[in-house]
């Protein structure tokens, strides 16, 4: 049998699996035959070769082969059942605890010999084995070794161990989809075989090639969806956007600061996809305060000279805005800049909405507001979207067709990723980043101090506001929880209101917007001087005069996060502080991730120290849906696999072979039907 399509059929075709072993297996998530084999193993057992009861040692599994002799079913229930067994080497009792007297004389006959395994103690001078995990009547039956796996509430180890036994029974010899110098990157093990010691391992102390096949596996199909979509997407053709330098060199100069290496070398490249013919799908990746919001500005406004409308999607409102009043200063008075978000009042949008259709906006910026279906772009050529790092291919893909053909999409992503989340996350998508800050821009001074030492701090507060500066204080809580021993931002902001009067603002994430943007527009006017906040303010908003950020409970974020945030600081000519408060009794790997952050201030090594201290599912703050589900890969642990997949896949591409030899493998790893909504 060679057709994957047994594979994919309902868990009901197993044989020995009812109907209502089913509905367990579903709500494990397990529907399919393939769910069931990709239940991977929690653990491996050996139970050791058969030996003698003389033999046996204290505290370990082992396995024996035994007369079964006497039957103890004592009439108080809280007493255990007991079963003598011997062999011709000594005695040995079976303890059983909360099993019947019926299923014992079933599974033990007396006079039978048996094969028994489980933990080895010694109680009142006698060998003793409570609820052996295995038992079998034939010594030829006898597995040394076996994989145990997460069960529910139902459905026990023995019919999981059976389920997987059948599947394996009947499992496809599948035509083989990788190249044969791949293949011998594993010692040529099929996928079959792969699948097979996943689950019967012959050396369960060995995992080896079978496992990095069916990772390689994993990855290689990712890749080959995101070279397929690229590669389509290519073959678009556009209406090439035609601009000179004019409207580039009067933003430069109104910045009156020259763009660093790396910002004229990421808008170079988005020039050049403008200009070109084929459909642009780049993402603008760069650290904070690198400058990729002026690299976006300049793109737009080259794209605006040549007539056609840019939308610009922020994530938060707030957001938004600045972006608003940052073109609003930097664009021309002819060049026509609108703000749309669910805060627009009715005949506004009514009045955006019909000028935008007519051709007299040119430039909108908004949230998700953006791509409702009532609104109709009259010429959409490029769609900028910062920091949406939750938007997969599927949600990309549908904003560029609200733009047709001729629309260009740029993602922007303030969140240093590492190489092998980009090729994941945004293996559809060209690359640009910019590493390298501006020449004025100084770097900000790290401390870390207990919160012992908080009076220190307040002081260090007191004396920046003397000097005219603005202090952010950050909180992990809005209230006082008596689960979590975080310092909230509620009881912290009375606290220092107390010392600095109405000096102090308070913003968390219960506030409305117009509370939010009212505390925000009263500290950029200066009429407060402290800020105390959750981490609303962790993405993009820019307080030049800021330059103190105070980071309460530091050990409880993630390195990512406190980058992101110490961040907000720094953006000015001042020199700027970001301080950590911690708990004094400091975890081993907590003082690790503070240490990092004090001695770093490069971005992309910081993601890489957090995914390998946290996994790469939470670097962003999710489980997001614009990052596949992989299930045995891990983008640090497999960097090499990433590396062999990613030169892979640009051979196929040279060579322009098709995915119709991939179709099993793109269909066990649901990324065809990903493909299949694309196209």
């Amino acid at each position: 049998m060679n057709d994957y399509k047994y594979l994919l059929s309902d868990i009901n075709n197993i044989n020995g699996i009812g109907v209502k072993t089913a509905k367990l297996f579903k709500k494990k998530n397990i529907n399919t035959i393939f769910d069931l084999l990709w239940s991977l193993p929690r653990d491996y057992v050996d139970k050791g070769s058969i030996i003698n009861i003389k033999d046996l040692s204290i505290n370990k599994l082992q396995t024996i082969s035994v007369y079964v002799k006497k039957y103890y079913f004592p009439r108080i229930k809280r007493l255990p059942n007991k079963v003598i067994c011997e062999d011709e080497t000594g005695k040995i009792e079976c303890i059983f605890f909360n099993s019947f007297e019926g299923y014992i004389r079933k599974i033990l006959p007396l006079n039978t010999r048996i094969t028994i395994s489980g933990k080895i103690s010694f109680y009142k001078n006698k060998y003793q084995i409570t609820n052996p995990t295995y038992v079998t009547s034939s010594e030829n039956d006898y597995e040394k070794k076996f994989s145990k796996y997460s069960l529910t509430e139902g459905l026990g180890e023995k019919k999981y161990q059976n389920s997987i036994r059948e599947v394996l029974k009947n499992l496809p010899h599948l035509n083989e989809w990788l190249s044969d110098e791949i293949l011998k990157k594993f010692n040529n093990i099929s996928w079959r075989d792969a699948i097979m010691e996943l689950h019967n391992p012959n050396n369960i102390n060995k995992k080896g090639d079978f496992l990095n096949r069916l990772i390689f596996d994993e990855i290689f199909s990712n890749f080959l969806i995101s070279s397929n979509i690229k590669r389509n997407l290519k073959k678009i053709k556009k209406k090439n956007k035609k601009f000179n330098d004019l409207p580039q060199k009067k933003i430069q100069k109104k910045i009156q600061f020259a763009l660093t290496i790396d910002q004229l070398k990421a808008l170079n490249e988005i020039n050049s996809d403008l200009q070109s013919n084929k459909k642009m799908f780049r993402l603008l990746q760069g650290d904070v305060g690198c400058g990729k919001t002026i690299v976006a500005l300049i793109a737009i406004i080259n794209v605006i000279s040549s007539k056609f409308q840019v939308a610009f999607m922020a994530p938060t409102e707030i957001l938004a805005r600045q972006h608003y009043k940052l073109a609003q200063n930097l664009l021309d008075s002819n060049i026509r800049v609108e703000m749309l978000t669910s805060k627009t009042e009715y005949s506004e949008r009514k009045k955006i909405l019909k000028d935008l259709s007519e051709n007299k906006i040119n430039f909108l910026i908004g949230t998700h507001s953006l791509f409702q279906e009532k609104l109709n772009y009259h010429k959409l050529g490029l769609i900028v979207i910062d920091e949406q790092h939750k938007f997969g291919v599927k949600q990309r893909k549908k904003l560029s067709d609200k733009g047709g053909k001729n629309c260009d999409i740029l993602v922007m992503s303030a969140t240093p990723i590492p190489r092998t989340m980009i090729m994941t996350i945004f293996g559809d998508m060209d690359t640009s980043i910019i590493k390298s800050k501006p020449k004025n821009r100084i770097e900000t001074i790290t401390y870390s101090k207990p919160d012992t030492k908080i009076n220190e701090v307040i002081l260090f507060t007191q004396k920046q506001i003397n000097n005219g500066n603005q202090v952010f204080w950050v909180c992990p809580l809005i209230e006082e929880s008596k689960k979590v021993d975080h310092q909230s931002s509620v009881k912290r902001f009375e606290i220092l209101k107390k010392i600095f009067k109405n000096r102090v603002g308070l913003l968390h994430g219960s506030l409305s917007k117009e509370q939010k943007n009212k505390i925000l527009l009263d500290f950029l006017k200066k009429k407060i001087d402290v800020l105390v906040s959750t981490t609303v303010i962790e993405v993009g908003i820019d307080f030049p005069n800021a330059n103190v950020i105070i980071i309460e409970n530091a050990n409880k974020f993630g390195l990512s996060q406190l980058h992101q945030l110490r961040g907000r600081v720094g953006r000015g000519i001042k020199s700027s502080y970001c301080i950590l408060l911690y708990k004094s009794n400091l975890s081993a790997n907590a003082r690790k991730r503070i240490n990092i952050l004090k001695n770093n201030s490069d971005g992309f090594k910081i993601s890489e120290e957090d995914m390998k201290l946290r996994g790469y599912g939470d670097l962003l703050g999710f489980k997001q849906s614009g990052l596949p589900n992989f299930r045995l890969a891990d983008p640090i642990q497999n960097y090499d696999l990433f590396l062999l997949a990613e030169k892979e896949v640009k051979r196929i591409e040279l060579e322009k072979k098709s995915l119709d030899s991939y179709t099993a493998l793109l269909k066990l790893y649901d990324r065809a039907e990903i493909l299949n909504d694309l196209i």
